[in-house]
Order: C-alpha cells, then sequence, then structure tokens
C-alpha cells in the first residue's frame, strides 16, 4: 500500500512539474538573447561556485569516483560548456541567405525531460540545464534514486539562480519522490517534448519506446590502440589519466588496451612503471565474477570504486600502489567480463599481430558492446589514423589525447557536452555531442524563386529531343511539323 501511494505521489508531482515547466516555457519562449543569455550565465556561475560542495555531496551519497574529480566535473559542466555556448545564437533569426531568399529561425522544442545517472549526478544536471535554457526549454529532471540528494542540491542552487537572473519559475523542475513509475508518466506525458536521456541500457530503451521523441545514449566500450609509432609513455599516462578519473565513471573512458606484438613488452613495461598492476590468469578470473552480474549487466559494487576496494570485493592481494587493474584478454562476447564496459579502474589488455588485426579487434569489441560510442588511437601515423578514421564504428574516435577528456569535449576541440551521441549504430537519433542546438527546431522561410512554368519550359526541350532521336528519317512529314512548332514557339 505505502509503495502504491509512493508511486500515486510520484505521478502527481510530475503531472503538476510538467504544468509548471509548460507556463515557464511559454514565456522563455518570448525572451530576447540577450535575456536567455543572462539566465544561463546565472546557472553557470552558480554551478562553478557550488562546484565543491556538490562534488563531495556526491561522492558521499553515492560512493563512486573521486570527490576531488567530480570538482573538476562540475567546473567543466559549469564554466566549459558555458564558454562554448554563451555567444551562440539560439533565438529569433539564426541565419538569413539573401541570395537563396531562405530565413531560418529557432523554434524551442519545449518542455524537456531530463533522465539523470548516479555515476555523474551535478556535473549532468548543471549542464543539461544550461543547454535546455539556452534554447528556450525548460526541463525537468527525473533524478536516480541513489542520487538524489546531491541532484536535488544541485536544483536548488541553479534554479534559485536563474530566477534571481529573470528565469520564470517551474522552468528547472526535479522530482522530490522519484519512481519508475512517475519517470514513465515525465517520458510518456503529452506536454514533453523531448527526453534527454542518459543511463544505462534499460533505461535508453524506455526513453525510446516512450512514444516522446528522444535524445538517448547506451554504453561506452571504448578500446584504445596503441599503435607502434606512437610515444608510448605518453600514450600509457593519458590512459591511466583518462581511466583512473573519477574511478573511471564516464562512459568515454578507456575499456580495453590494443597493442601490436611488435611493442607489447614495452607497452607493459611502461604500463607497471606508471602503476599498473597486470592480474595473473587466476586473479583475473577471480576479478571477472565481480563484473558482470548474472544478467549480463555491469555489477555497481565495483561502478566508480577504487582500486582497493575493488581487490577486497574479490578477495585479491595487490599492491598499494596499484591505481589501474588489467587483464591480458583473447576473447570478446557478452560473456567475457573484461572486453565488456566497466565504469572501474579496470582494462583488457589485447595483443594482436598487425595493425589490420587490431583494427579488425577494436571493431569486435565495439560490435559487442559500445558501437557508435568513442574509441582512441595513440598514432603518429596519419595514413593508419585515416584508416581507423574510415572503418571504426564511432561517433568519436579520439587521438593522441585520453579517452574520459577527449570524449567529452575538454581536450579536444568537440562541442564540450556530458551526453555524447551513438548515432543509429548505437541506437540514438545523433551522432552528436548534445549541445543547445540539438534542443531547438529549426523553421525555415523559404521564398518562391521559380513559377511551375518555369519548371515545364525545362522539361520541354528535353522531351523533345527525346522524341526527335527516336524518330525515324523517312517521317518526313512529321519532322518538318516538329521544326516548325519550335520555330513557332521562339517567335
Amino acid at each position: 500500500m505505502e509503495t502504491l501511494d509512493k508511486d500515486l505521489r510520484s505521478i502527481q508531482e510530475v503531472r503538476d512539474l510538467i504544468k509548471k515547466a509548460k507556463e515557464a516555457q511559454a514565456k522563455l519562449a518570448v525572451m530576447t538573447q540577450e535575456q536567455i543569455n543572462a539566465i544561463v550565465k546565472a546557472v553557470a556561475d552558480a554551478g562553478y561556485k557550488h562546484r565543491e560542495k556538490l562534488a563531495k555531496m556526491a561522492n558521499e551519497e553515492t560512493g563512486f569516483g573521486r570527490w576531488q574529480d567530480k570538482i573538476i566535473k562540475n567546473s567543466f559542466a559549469s564554466k566549459h560548456v558555458y564558454a562554448s555556448i554563451k555567444d551562440m545564437k539560439t533565438v529569433g533569426v539564426l541565419k538569413d541567405d539573401k541570395a537563396h531568399k531562405v530565413m531560418e529561425v529557432a523554434v524551442p522544442v519545449g518542455v524537456i525531460a531530463g533522465l539523470i545517472p548516479s555515476t555523474n549526478p551535478t556535473s549532468t544536471v548543471i549542464y543539461k540545464a544550461l543547454i535546455a535554457l539556452k534554447a528556450g526549454n525548460s526541463i525537468v529532471f527525473s533524478p536516480h534514486p541513489n542520487a538524489l540528494k546531491s541532484i536535488l542540491e544541485t536544483v536548488k542552487v541553479i534554479s534559485e539562480a536563474a530566477v534571481e537572473a529573470g528565469c520564470p519559475e517551474g522552468a528547472i523542475g526535479v522530482m522530490t519522490v522519484p519512481t519508475i513509475q512517475g519517470t514513465d508518466q515525465l517520458m510518456k506525458h503529452k506536454d514533453v517534448a523531448l527526453i534527454l536521456a542518459t543511463g544505462g541500457t534499460a533505461m535508453v530503451k524506455a526513453a525510446y519506446s516512450s512514444g516522446t521523441p528522444a535524445i538517448g545514449v547506451g554504453p561506452g566500450n571504448g578500446p584504445a590502440f596503441i599503435e607502434k609509432s606512437a610515444n608510448i609513455p605518453l600514450a600509457v599516462k593519458r590512459i591511466m589519466d583518462s581511466k583512473t578519473f573519477d574511478n573511471g565513471t564516464i562512459c568515454a573512458s578507456e575499456q580495453s588496451v590494443v597493442v601490436e606484438a611488435c611493442s607489447k613488452d614495452a607497452v607493459i613495461a611502461e604500463f607497471k612503471k606508471q602503476g599498473a598492476y597486470f592480474l595473473s590468469k587466476e586473479e583475473a578470473a577471480q576479478l571477472g565474477k565481480f563484473i558482470m552480474r548474472a544478467n549480463g549487466t555491469m555489477n555497481p559494487q565495483i561502478v566508480g570504486r577504487s582500486v582497493e576496494h575493488i581487490a577486497k570485493l574479490a578477495n585479491l592481494s595487490i599492491p598499494a600502489d596499484a591505481r589501474v587493474l588489467i587483464a591480458e584478454e583473447t576473447q570478446v562476447g557478452p560473456k567475457v567480463p573484461y572486453s565488456r564496459e566497466k565504469l572501474a579502474p579496470i582494462l583488457a589488455f589485447y595483443t594482436e599481430d598487425s595493425w589490420e588485426a587490431a583494427c579488425e579487434r577494436c571493431i569486435e569489441i565495439l560490435h559487442g558492446e559500445g558501437a557508435g560510442h568513442t574509441m582512441v588511437i595513440h598514432s603518429e601515423n596519419e595514413e593508419i589514423i585515416r584508416e581507423f578514421a574510415l572503418k571504426k564504428p564511432v561517433s568519436r574516435l579520439l587521438v593522441n589525447t585520453p579517452g574520459t577528456l577527449g570524449g567529452i569535449g575538454a581536450t579536444t576541440a568537440i562541442a564540450p557536452a556530458l551526453t555524447l551521441g551513438c548515432g543509429a549504430v548505437g541506437g540514438s537519433s545523433t551522432s552528436d555531442n548534445i549541445s543547445p542546438l540539438n534542443l531547438l527546431n529549426i523553421r525555415r522561410v523559404a521564398y518562391g524563386l521559380r513559377e511551375m512554368e518555369d519548371l515545364m519550359e525545362q522539361e520541354q526541350p528535353v522531351a523533345q529531343q527525346d522524341k526527335l532521336a527516336s524518330l525515324n528519317l523517312g517521317d518526313k512529314e512529321e519532322l518538318i511539323g516538329m521544326i516548325v512548332a519550335r520555330i513557332l514557339e521562339k517567335l
């Protein structure tokens, strides 16, 4: 009975939040670019100001990651995302092409449902609020229950700042009683225009199955290929930086390393030098039991946890200074845990005879899981990089950069984002790093340039030429008649 009451309260709360969000969005829709910009700046400033407090709250509540790295994520979601969108035109006329007489007008989509994961709760709220408001939309958040307190606090901080800057009340809403039924109501409500889903496969599938347009992103499972021309110490440093950042909770982080046989020993030596611990076959088998659950999903007990915590969980004795656990692997598949996505400081290690074989191995890994997301190549050979670019089923091929920070646009020049589209191959509606431009529609005002007669005149000579070509030279009367008709037309 209590569960039923909670479900009913959650559903009613969602309906009330959507009503307020719709009213608020109607006011946002008539604001000027300057007014919208002021609101967006206030949200970014508030997120940045409270970055440390929110980072510590998220870490304490979920047990995931490191609060020091979550500060960087909050800073990225506020300061860096803001810097990339502040001059973006998102209100009114976006483009007016006088030559072709086509004008493009920005149209907000309306109320957005923002689904928030427990791995990056506070940073994802800041980021999604910024891009939604910048495009003139309101947003209602469905928080992961395991990160409810930190998400509620983040919404409180940014919504208060937004209202103070002129934002209508209710433009940033959040469920305080999160249930599956409430979230289902949020996704299927007639007044919700778009779902922005970040989370597990089940959540993303539910978003796409709701009947409401959705931008959802599935799991990452990016391999990192260290090609023989790479600067090996630097490549290893970047992978270690990436895989240890917030204990691997960002889905663009590397999940496996692929090397050529000729450089295997040098790469292993460098990984060990930089704090990686290579598991024995027995140790790898022991830990492998904890990576995946019986139903084939990632074990939440390892997500975002330290090497020390994971080792204790699997009853392994490893060096105190180990930063990442690595298991040598030769297989790929749903029942091969090391070949899957592991949001923790754990890597698979594959050795191939050539870069061509490594290329095929990366494709196999990605088709096993993570197609459409991200992969990394460390190389100085532009021809090989180009071959990878042409063949890999990913939306982001990162070159000589950490996967985590490169994928989200922190160490690369792609759009700074915490929702990374996986394209059609990954079951996503876009391959973009999601920005405000993905959250508005474009109305095209197109002036007529031609009349129907103009189109017909273009077709007529072709038709006549075809007829002339098909005539028998003996049909003199018909031929003369056609020539006379064409002369008369030109008079």
